[in-house]
């Protein structure tokens, strides 16, 4: 097949992207040839590959029609829509529906936020895409069933895919603790982009919590800010963090890398961790591509509840606290740092999850749903899934 995936790409560095391009890589792993309609931000240009065939600039509304008009002129068969509200143009990203309407191909729409609540015009807009594509794909059953419910998508239209995760190299937790600084030393690790509604304040005072007893213990806190809020605010959260350290004397127990993690250093990082925490402070984030890479390697979780967290972490594959609360939090920890069989028990639990979402199947789920809509029989209903 020929397929095209409209999304942020890289040299972009956002979540999205990054997924987008496992995704790019692991359909052409299957053989299929993938070409990328690239979603670039305001005031922003890229240096991208040829696998980019048009660039949509996000506030230029006439981008949107042209590139419907260019997919509509190539051998494209199926477009993959990754939707989220922020990469698109217009309030809650309502531009893209002007692509949509004037597009001929058949796509599917990949879901990365599904709001239990939405305002009226983002679930108006979600209804559209939605209505127009040809599948639509989410990453959790609660996803599928806020679909369902919510925005009155027939369920034989809705597939579930997991968030696919990379095959990181395993590797002996103390040799990389040795590598890197941290020998003897308990390691909590957050990862990702940076911003408010990560919540590191949170797991910063959590660990406070904990330092008393582990006098030793190190939080690494790895990623740069969000470029988005880079451009717009600069570093004040950053910034507000630092502070933050300085005044509870924690500068020998939290440890800050600023820069985007490259995949091979971000596997050590994982395979280094004792306890990976999510402290967001949010309860509705439907998908977090952090946490699935966790599961991926394996990791002992902790986590703030959210929607997400609570679907992939029951079954002793994770331990959640009620709330987003930095006391729950710091105990649960104490839990994992103090019993080594419930850590092994919990990264095993976590390990076999992760398996199934290794990007080579996550991709061949993808296709095989391509295949059914472009007249293929599958081998599997999508209710099923539901």
């Amino acid at each position: 097949m020929n397929i095209g995936i409209v999304s942020t790409f890289p040299p972009r560095e956002c979540g999205l992207a990054s997924f987008s391009k496992d995704l790019c890589d692991n359909l052409r792993l299957h053989q299929q040839e993938v070409k990328i309609i690239a979603m670039t931000d305001k005031n922003s240009s890229y240096d991208y590959t040829r696998d980019v065939i048009f660039e949509i600039h996000e506030e230029a509304e006439d981008d949107y029609i042209i590139a419907a008009e260019v997919v509509n002129a190539s051998n494209l068969d199926i477009l993959l829509l990754q939707h989220e509200y922020g990469i698109f143009g217009g309030p809650d990203g309502v531009n893209i529906l002007k692509f949509c309407e004037n597009l001929n191909k058949p796509y599917l729409l990949t879901t990365h936020t599904v709001l239990p609540h939405p305002t009226i015009m983002q679930k108006e807009i979600l209804c559209e895409l939605a209505g127009m594509s040809k599948a639509v794909i989410c990453m959790t059953k609660r996803s599928a069933e806020l679909l369902n419910e919510v925005y009155g998508v027939p369920l034989n239209k809705i597939y579930i895919i997991p968030h696919g995760v990379p095959k990181f190299e395993k590797k002996d937790r103390n040799k990389l603790k040795e590598k890197y600084g941290f020998s003897g030393r308990p390691v909590i690790t957050t990862f990702g982009f940076i911003g408010p509604g990560k919540g590191i304040e949170i797991g910063i005072l959590a660990v406070n919590k904990l330092r008393e007893k582990f006098k030793n213990i190190i939080y690494i806190v790895a990623g740069e800010t969000h470029p988005k809020l880079k451009k717009k605010e600069g570093e004040i959260y950053r910034e507000s963090l630092l502070k933050l350290v300085d005044r509870l004397d924690l500068r020998d127990n939290v440890h800050f890398i600023n820069k985007y993690i490259p995949l091979e250093e971000l596997g050590d990082l994982l395979y280094m961790t004792d306890v990976y925490l999510t402290p967001y402070p949010g309860r509705h984030q439907a998908v977090s591509g952090t946490l699935s890479y966790a599961l991926g390697s394996g990791r002992a979780i902790v986590s703030t509840p959210y929607e997400y967290s609570l679907e992939m972490l029951k079954n002793d594959r994770g331990l959640v606290s009620s709330c987003a609360d930095p006391e729950q939090l710091a105990l649960l920890m104490d839990k994992v740092l103090s019993d080594e069989l419930l850590k092994v028990k919990l990264e095993k639990n976590a390990g076999k999850l992760g398996e199934t979402m290794l990007w080579p199947n996550v991709a061949k789920n993808y296709i095989e749903i391509m295949e059914e809509l472009l007249g293929v029989k599958l081998k599997r209903s999508a209710a099923e899934d539901v």
